[in-house]
């Protein structure tokens, strides 16, 4: 037997391998599937089959593309949203590799087709030796019920409940448990940090078996995730089994500073180092997505027909970057800045700068700032600045005008630790807010520092009449 996982960085995909008597099968794979071939190659196995355990909302599967180059066909559950798969098992229906022995259970909830797969060793079903989730069960979590619609969102919740206490835990306490997503992902809140998990583990500590059914929906309607707004685009493509790589990523152009300069004004810079060097000196006009963040944040800021040129921190691979974007749609990355910032600093191209503060500082002069936080919802209520606006970061701009925030005073802009509050920092400043401050270390190291912090949620506030009214202390020093 053999079995590997393969993470995706960024997004806390986990694709899975299972091999067996020399055949192997795919469970949800990315839309760069060069990975899976080099193992099955590394290996000597055949692909037999490529599994899907529902229709993927945050990346491009490669699905369809594994199978054109491999022949295996594609095994979904039967339902009418995997209508493109070759083979559609039915509820308890078994599929076969070597001496393994798998088995269809239909469990919706996080969205209607979600199909779990068993996993026995032999092909009795005596003992399930692990199941394939997808993003139905997570370790420490289950998969949001918002997506097939806000208002059906506890209803969902129901479904997820049942199907994983009828047909999921009683696969028994032994039993591993490989979801599609982990720690970090966008599909479902509170994911825990280990990558190994059994369903004993999460009878004693996954919500969905430490509530109960009517708690368990309240649970799931108090998370108010944001979508993303590539997840539309994600499903469309993901129906057909998504959409295979056109082009090489390694093939990209490198750019001059002049170049990329000229290159660039029909289309949207993203910089992609850290947000204190992008404080420190940017191209004006960009925006400020660090590198480990480009997977979801870049799909809040980028649409797939807009032309994108990136700045990358030094060392970072070019062809990674791009693929980051590639792997949620984006494929029009034409041009990267040779030669990173310092090439744009030394050819004398114009730069713009931005402010930084410590948690210290921001609370000496708080009177002189705008204090603006961009995290979600749920960690804006469990603590916050006193009198703090708040705006999801990925929403940020649509929201501008009813915050009431004015552009000729400062702002001080807040996240967990700096990187969200990097990105609203760029958004304001394309805005036209001239005077924004990334409060660096955020909400963490205020709560480290021992700085006071207000709980539940503030309401919006109106407007002051003039700038001088809102005024109570001179303008800071930056």
């Amino acid at each position: 037997m053999f079995f590997q996982a393969l993470k995706t960085p960024g997004i806390a995909h986990v694709a899975y391998l299972l091999g067996s008597d020399g055949d192997a099968l795919v469970v949800d794979p990315r839309r760069d599937v060069d990975v899976y071939l080099e193992v099955l190659q590394a290996q000597g196995l055949r692909l037999r089959y490529i599994l899907q355990t529902h229709r993927q909302e945050d990346f491009v599967m490669g699905t369809a593309e594994l199978a054109r180059r491999t022949g295996a066909p594609v095994v979904a559950g039967k339902h009418p949203i995997t209508g493109y798969a070759d083979m559609r098992l039915g509820e308890h229906e078994r599929l076969h590799l070597g001496s393994l022995t798998l088995e269809a259970l239909h469990t919706p909830g996080h969205t209607p087709e979600s199909t779990s797969w068993s996993v026995y060793l032999d092909p009795h079903r005596s003992v399930a030796w692990g199941v394939f989730t997808g993003d139905a069960l997570f370790a420490g979590e289950t998969g949001r019920t918002d997506l097939p619609g806000v208002e059906h969102t506890g209803e969902n919740a129901g479904h997820l409940y049942d199907s994983l206490h009828r047909k999921v835990l009683p696969l028994g306490d032994q039993a591993l448990v490989f979801p599609a997503h982990g720690a970090g992902s966008v599909c479902g809140s509170a994911i825990a940090d280990r990558d190994l998990t059994t369903l004993g583990v999460e009878r004693h500590k996954n919500p969905v078996f430490v509530l109960g059914r009517e708690d368990f929906i309240q649970h799931k309607l108090h998370e108010r995730l944001p979508r993303p707004p590539y997840f539309t685009r994600m499903e469309e493509l993901n129906l057909t089994g998504g959409h295979p790589l056109a082009w090489n990523p390694h093939d990209v152009p490198m750019l001059s500073p002049r170049d990329f300069a000229r290159s660039a004004l029909g289309g949207l810079v993203i910089d992609t180092r850290e947000p204190e060097a992008f404080a420190g000196g940017h191209i004006p006009g960009s925006v400020s997505v660090w590198l480990g963040g480009l997977p979801l944040f870049g799909g809040w800021v980028a649409r797939e027909d807009m032309p994108l040129f990136l700045v990358l921190p030094e060392a970072a691979d070019p062809a990674e970057a791009v693929l980051a974007l590639a792997r949620i749609g984006l494929d029009r990355v034409e041009g990267l800045l040779s030669g990173g910032f310092g090439a744009w600093r030394r050819a004398g191209q114009p730069i713009e700068r931005s402010g930084t503060l410590t948690p210290l500082e921001l609370h000496v002069n708080a009177a002189s700032y705008q204090v603006l936080d961009v995290r979600e919802v749920g960690e804006f209520e469990e603590g916050h600045i006193r009198g703090a606006r708040h705006a999801y970061v990925g929403g940020l701009e649509a929201r501008l005008p009813e915050l009431g925030l004015r552009t000729e005073d400062p702002v001080a802009v807040v996240c967990s630790v700096g990187h969200r509050a990097g990105l609203a920092t760029s958004l304001l400043l394309r805005n036209g807010f001239r005077r924004v401050a990334n409060v660096l270390g955020g909400m963490t190291a205020w709560k480290m520092q021992d700085l006071p912090v207000e709980e539940g949620v503030r309401r919006a506030q109106p407007a002051p009449s003039s700038a001088e009214e809102a005024r109570t202390a001179s303008s800071p020093p930056y």
